[in-house]
């Protein structure tokens, strides 16, 4: 596993957790998250905290040995990025098959030991929520399998990943094919530094896997 130092914390991690900045046109610093973008580059752990500290300290002109132009929302230009890949990687999990929508598909789903984490939007009303845990409690008593659940997205993201609205509630089937979101999902809470519980969003379990 492929390994960079942070020129912020000064701490070596997969670059799975971090953040590749090269010098773009203008010398303006544009976020390389794929990380293969041509150039010399700097990296920075994955959180919007690092980056805003990356920018106050001017780390990247400092790294690069060269005067650099980072911009003042260039944490949120990074946010919207890993939302863009977080939503695709949705979206192709779900033509492969290894998401569900619709309430009864997804009770069914969870019942049959098939789901590992739902999703919630986050308008999504307590009510809807409670008949799905419903579900998850069965499944956990039937067979002591653990479904996480999480309110990342709103519905209008979720929708736009599925090309369909609205959409409140998706269900996350075990399957390879889930892997990519699964991984851009946990980047962006992550980023985000969402911390939630088990009564809402996202469980002890899902929080482990991100530090």
């Amino acid at each position: 596993m492929n390994e960079r130092t942070c020129i912020i914390t000064k701490k070596s991690a997969p670059t799975a957790r971090l953040i590749r900045f090269v010098v773009g046109p203008n010398n303006q610093i544009i976020p390389d998250l794929k990380g293969n973008l041509p150039g010399r580059g700097v990296w920075v752990s994955a959180h919007r905290t690092t980056i805003e500290e990356a920018i106050k300290r001017r780390a990247f002109s400092k790294n690069l040995k060269e005067d650099v132009e980072a911009v003042p929302d260039l944490a949120d230009i990074v946010d919207k990025l890993l939302l863009k890949a977080t939503l695709g990687s949705l979206s192709m999990a779900r033509k492969a098959g290894a998401v569900v929508t619709g309430s009864t598909k997804i009770d069914a789903a969870i019942r049959s030991g098939q789901v590992i984490l739902v999703l919630h939007a986050k308008e999504a009303a307590e009510n809807g929520k409670r008949k799905i845990s419903q579900a998850i409690c069965a499944i956990q008593q039937q067979k002591n399998q653990n479904v996480e659940t999480i309110s990342l997205l709103t519905s209008d993201e979720m929708s736009m990943a599925f090309g369909t609205n609205p959409v409140i509630h998706a269900a996350l089937l075990n399957m390879k094919a889930a892997d990519g979101f699964l991984t851009t999902m946990h980047k962006l809470i992550a980023y985000r530094g969402d911390k939630c519980d088990k009564s809402g969003e996202i469980t002890a379990k899902v929080a482990k896997e991100i530090q």
